[in-house]
């Protein structure tokens, strides 16, 4: 795997956060989050409880917080989701500040809601403490199949290749003049997309047969070797370890 570099989701940073091992920490993301889905969405504590441990991690992690709710603003499509639950949803029906709403679908929005903010934070804070390219190598670490690591891989590198190709693309339609002002305008975009689309598989072509012309046989060579202590998996279990307690409380409480 060939050199990454450094993308906007990334905060540079020393913390003891940044420094453990990307599969450890990839690993305590994806438990942390089986967990809090097994939780009753009636036990709402436990929910707040989980919101301080990703908060400590974050004040560990030397995240600002504007930052941290700045790039959850990607959830909001769910929660407008999840606004329009308790009005559509079947089920006995309770009045709040004066509308009806159902009561099902209350618990369903604040069931979305919860957990899906609580997954979406604990994964922003492994963007923001993980390079791209350590977390390639931790899911190859992990075991990842590896067809899915590299399709990641050139996803990562020539995703900012074709936004430089779209951003050239509406340069020159400005140019001449063009404006999307209403649906006359679709059948410009529409041929501007096919467009992109095609300059897109060509150059995968023109890769794939560079790639080939210098060895490749469908696996890409390791070049870095992550390994990681036992004292550093104890340390990414402890985010796990803890949400693991809350939650068996949640169910017995």
């Amino acid at each position: 795997m060939g050199a990454g570099h450094a993308h906007r989701l990334y905060r540079q940073g020393r913390s003891p956060v940044h420094r453990l091992p990307p599969h450890c920490k990839i690993a305590a993301v994806v438990c942390f989050v089986l967990v809090v889905v097994s939780t009753p969405r009636e036990a709402v504590w436990a929910f707040g409880l989980y919101a301080v441990l990703l908060g400590a991690v974050a004040a560990l992690a030397r995240i600002p917080a504007g930052l941290l709710l700045r790039r959850l603003l990607i959830e909001v499509p769910f929660v407008a989701f999840a606004v329009l639950m308790p009005f559509v949803a079947e089920g006995p029906y309770v009045d709040v500040l004066g509308l009806s709403l159902s009561e099902s679908g209350l618990w369903g929005a604040w069931n979305i809601l919860a957990k899906g903010t609580l997954g979406v934070a604990a994964s922003v804070l492994l963007a923001s403490t993980t390079e791209l390219r350590s977390l390639l190598l931790g899911l190859q670490r992990l075991r990842l199949p590896p067809l899915l690591v590299q399709i990641a891989s050139f996803m990562i590198r020539y995703g900012d290749v074709i936004a430089d190709e779209m951003r050239r693309m509406k340069i020159a339609r400005t140019s001449r003049g063009f404006e999307a002002r209403g649906v006359r305008q679709w059948g410009v975009l529409a041929k501007s997309a096919g467009a992109l689309f095609i300059r897109s598989y060509e150059r995968g072509e023109r890769v794939h047969l560079a790639m080939v012309s210098r060895g490749y046989t469908g696996s890409m060579p390791v070049t870095d070797e992550v390994t990681a202590t036992r004292a550093q998996w104890s340390s990414a279990a402890a985010l796990p370890a803890a949400a693991l307690a809350v939650c068996l409380l949640g169910w017995t409480l």
